[in-house]
């Protein structure tokens, strides 16, 4: 057994992790400003959902955190290892038609896949596709978006591009996925605008994968029930501790934030 027969040194004294000088205080700023930026440039990319083709999944209101690592790197043209698109992935991407533009949506078809929708519903290579998170919200019957692909007559709101190319990627009643090339919808299926409507969303437009809900913000006009009658009650004064709850329960869904997005 080997000891020491040094005394220990004196404890130095603890500093502060800030002086006051007010060049630090920048010198700080800057390290945290160039941090943030290189995650959004290289890892991660805060985005808001707009719209509700994707619910229940994703909520208009909710700010989901999106991977970017899947995107190939300059060099090897790959994924980092372990990651990659596989089917029923959630994806951002820029929009085909307008690439200033991202969308959201889930990948149903990958390169090579044969699909085909039957009232509504999905056919993967000659098979029905188990789809626990999509819903179907009353709607107006669509014979294109129900039995897609559908050729019989132009349809308002397609592509127009998109109308001619697909007639030449239908086998057998089945639309052929070209090679890079993949074949999105929403989950609220009835209510999206997806590729069925303006095609496939090419590898190289893919951003990245949103893996969390960071926080939520509430839409009275959706999220709040129809106002029913109540039975009268005492009239009391909340106390400040319930008003403080309830005006920030008004403005969030706090039971999304921290969600992760599958």
């Amino acid at each position: 057994m080997i000891s020491s027969a040094a005394t220990s040194p004196p404890a130095a004294p603890l500093t502060r992790a800030y002086s006051g000088d007010p060049l630090s205080a920048v010198q700080s700023l800057l390290y945290i400003i160039v941090v943030a930026l290189f995650i959004i440039t290289f890892s991660a990319q805060p985005f808001q959902i707009p719209s509700g083709s994707m619910e229940p999944t994703l909520r208009i209101g909710d700010f989901l955190l999106v991977n970017k690592q899947i995107v190939p790197h300059a060099a090897t043209g790959d994924p980092l290892p372990g990651t990659g698109i596989h089917r029923g992935d959630i994806i951002v991407f820029y929009y085909p038609i307008d690439p200033s533009l991202h969308l959201v949506k889930r990948v149903i078809g990958l390169p090579g896949d044969r699909i085909h929708l039957h009232e509504g519903h999905v056919y993967l290579n000659g098979q029905l596709l188990d789809e626990p998170y999509a819903i179907y919200r009353p709607a107006a019957p669509d014979g294109f978006r129900d039995n897609f692909p559908r050729m019989q007559s132009a349809e308002p709101g397609v592509d127009s591009r998109w109308w001619i190319n697909m007639r030449h990627l239908i086998d057998h009643g089945d639309l052929v996925i070209p090679k890079g090339q993949y074949f999105v919808l929403g989950d609220n299926r009835n209510n999206s605008e997806d590729s069925r409507y303006w095609g496939f969303v090419p590898h190289a437009a893919i951003v990245g994968k949103p893996f969390l809900i960071y926080f939520s913000l509430r839409q009275p006009e959706r999220d709040d029930p129809p106002a029913t009658a109540r039975l009268e009650s005492p009239l009391r004064r909340p106390s400040l501790e319930e008003r403080v709850i309830d005006h920030l329960s008004d403005f969030a869904r706090w039971d999304r934030t921290f969600q992760v997005v599958r």
